[in-house]
């Protein structure tokens, strides 16, 4: 909640934000319907099948989901069984799609479930619930987004200190105007194609939150917010 605003207006605003959620994801979904085909169409050729891909992930006030989007690397395995690194999985068109963000456009669909807003904190890997910390878990109490103040402002770019940081400001600073900002500033970065990301092929390391990291885990996958995921993340499409 903003520190500006009143705690009775909390209530309206939610239920403005969810109507524009829904409106919006869902015409967004029906006039990109044309472009989501001929999208599966292309990473069915260049990937394989299944088309999207499935993880689980953090929600609102500490829930799972599943998210949706479309793949952009190919199941590559070492001699152990281990899925190969990130680099030398992703595929040009998987880079182009994460560059231009088209593969979250199947993640409209958590938004209209209720899922997701269109503006929050970046919904995180499942696993990574149990390793924040008390004030890192208030990231939690706002639906994660699919992007949000912290995708503006750096998003991989940036370190996990930062990320949150960013989070939590937007948790204490939500706002109608606020979200119509960051969706403006998405846009502009897009349009712009700069400050998105190091590269396409780059994702933010594993979050151990405060614990050691165990080196001889090695982190299977990613997507774009540098999440990890394993061949049976796959929507089988």
């Amino acid at each position: 909640m903003s520190a500006n605003q009143a705690p009775s207006q909390q209530p309206r605003n939610n239920r403005v934000k969810r109507l524009l959620d829904v409106l919006v994801a869902g015409l967004g979904l029906v006039c990109a319907l044309p472009l989501l085909l001929v999208l599966a169409a292309l990473v069915r050729w260049r990937l394989g099948g299944p088309v999207l891909f499935a993880q689980e992930r953090g929600g609102w006030k500490g829930t799972t989901f599943r998210l949706y989007k479309f793949r952009t690397m190919r199941d590559l395995f070492d001699p152990d069984g281990n899925l190969l690194p990130d680099h030398e999985r992703i595929t040009p068109l998987g880079a182009w799609l994460r560059r231009t963000s088209l593969d979250e456009i199947p993640s409209l669909w958590n938004v209209v479930r209720g899922d997701m807003s269109l503006v929050g904190p970046r919904p995180l890997l499942a696993r990574y619930l149990e390793r924040y910390s008390q004030e890192e878990r208030r990231r939690h109490d706002v639906k994660p987004g699919i992007t949000g103040w912290a995708q503006v402002n750096g998003r991989n770019a940036i370190t996990w200190e930062e990320k949150f940081r960013h989070d939590l400001w937007y948790v204490e600073h939500q706002s109608l105007r606020l979200d119509a900002v960051i969706v403006w500033k998405t846009i502009l970065l897009l349009v712009r194609g700069s400050k998105v990301n190091h590269t396409a092929d780059t994702t933010m390391p594993e979050f151990f939150g405060h614990q050691q990291p165990n080196h001889s885990q090695r982190p299977q996958g990613s997507s774009l917010v540098g999440t990890q995921r394993t061949p049976h993340d796959n929507l089988l499409c």
